[in-house]
């Protein structure tokens, strides 16, 4: 920009907001064309002219504002590097003083620290810090060891643990007399239940002996006992005789004894008694005279029968309808068969073995008795022998129509293999079914 040629001097005033110019001319091409196109244009001079020289200001003023920050900042860099001049200078005095004390105080051999450390913690000063420390700990643990021995060791109130140790020993005592309270229970219970274990052993040992008694019972679902019974009442009816199944009422002590004979107690008092027991499994000879020595003397009984369902259960090196003892006899009696002769014998041998005995047969000849009674037994025996042999006919037969079976089946399979052979033939041969049957002919 040009400078402003006054013709005379420019009168400038500063007011408090404002500027007033007076006498300043402005010879400025660029101003002037600027001016001249814009009241061309019918803009207002006056206004351009203060636009120009606020739009002016406002660039002095900028520029000023550049200048002032490029001084600033000269002067700062120059101070700058004067402080760090003394500062670089002033660090390495402090340094070198810093690092003269550290090594006084850090040297590893001539430095204070090494020397204190050396002397506080080495083994070989005696006034090494571990060995004091060392002391004092083992006096303080001696001195807290009798302490507390001494403290705990007295049963007064000073001991903390007093309390505590009756009432360890209080609830020791009473869990011990708990302990031995219920162990007393236990007993008894383990007691009461070995009682009742035998007792349902002895019940599960009479289900096994009803089971094997059943094991023979008829095929109505009648038990044994209760046949032999049936057949003896149908029996004991005819003679005028009482019968009474006594197999589940007891005895004087037990219940051995199934069914009790009173000759003539339908007629008034019994003249004798005979009991008969039922037994399905095969026993021994000394066992089978205790049952039935037992039988007696709980039945109160003369004479003591032994009825077994069959022949493979006469008690051993004993025989059927065969007395021994002169009170016992043995019969067979089989309740599928619909014979009861077996036992209507020893029924009646039992009756005139008890009324002879007891002599109360008056007018009867006791000899004819005898020898009829014996005349019955060894008819009995014939009987069974012929029932023996009857049986074995029966299987003798059964064998015999097997073995004719086998024998027609043989010459069935001859046939086939003739009509075979007959049907193998060539046309031009015959063959003579004579010939094929009698080779040699």
């Amino acid at each position: 920009m040009e400078a402003a040629t006054p013709l005379r001097p420019a009168r400038v005033t500063v007011l408090t907001n404002r500027v007033v110019v007076d006498g300043l001319m402005v010879d400025d091409e660029t101003a002037v064309g600027l001016i001249r196109t814009r009241a061309d244009a019918g803009d207002d001079p006056a206004r351009l002219v203060v636009d120009a020289i606020e739009i002016g200001a406002r660039v002095l003023d900028r520029e000023q504002t550049g200048a002032n920050a490029e001084f600033v900042k000269a002067e700062f860099e120059k101070v700058s590097r004067e402080v760090e001049s003394a500062f670089t200078d002033k660090a390495r005095v402090v340094a070198e003083f810093f690092g003269q004390k550290v090594d006084e105080v850090f040297h590893a051999e001539d430095g204070h620290l090494s020397k204190s450390l050396d002397r506080h913690f080495s083994d070989g000063s005696s006034a090494a810090v571990q060995h004091r420390v060392r002391e004092v700990v083992a006096e303080v643990m001696t001195k807290s060891r009798e302490d507390l021995v001494r403290q705990f060791s007295s049963a007064d109130a000073s001991n903390p643990l007093a309390q505590f140790q009756r009432m360890v020993l209080h609830n020791m005592r009473q869990g011990a007399e708990q302990q031995d309270a219920h162990l007393r229970r236990m007993h008894e219970k383990m007691a009461a239940l070995e009682v009742q274990i035998t007792r349902l052993q002895t019940e599960k040992e009479k289900q096994v002996e009803l089971a094997a008694e059943v094991d023979r019972g008829t095929a109505k679902g009648r038990t044994f006992e209760e046949a032999v019974y049936e057949a003896l009442d149908r029996i004991a009816v005819v003679q005028g005789d009482d019968c009474d199944s006594v197999g589940d009422s007891k005895g004087a002590t037990r219940r051995t004894g199934d069914v009790v004979i009173a000759i003539e107690g339908c007629r008034g008092p019994a003249r004798g008694r005979v009991v008969f027991e039922a037994k399905t499994q095969k026993l021994t000879k000394p066992k089978a005279i205790e049952e039935l020595d037992r039988a007696k003397g709980e039945r109160n009984a003369d004479y003591a029968v032994l009825v077994v369902p069959t022949e493979d259960r006469v008690p051993a090196r004993l025989q059927t309808l065969r007395e021994f003892n002169g009170d016992k006899l043995v019969v067979c009696f089989d309740p599928d068969e619909d014979s009861t002769l077996a036992l209507e014998v020893a029924y009646g041998l039992a009756r005139a073995r008890v009324l002879m005995a007891k002599g109360e047969s008056d007018g009867v000849d006791l000899a004819a008795v005898s020898e009829a009674v014996e005349r019955a037994t060894g008819a009995m025996g014939e009987v069974v022998r012929v029932k023996q042999q009857l049986t074995g006919a029966t299987t003798s037969i059964e064998n015999a129509r097997r073995i004719v079976d086998a024998m027609a089946a043989q010459v069935r399979a001859q046939l086939v293999q003739i009509e075979g052979l007959l049907r193998a033939e060539e046309p031009g041969g015959q063959i003579m079914l004579g010939a094929v049957l009698h080779p040699g002919a």
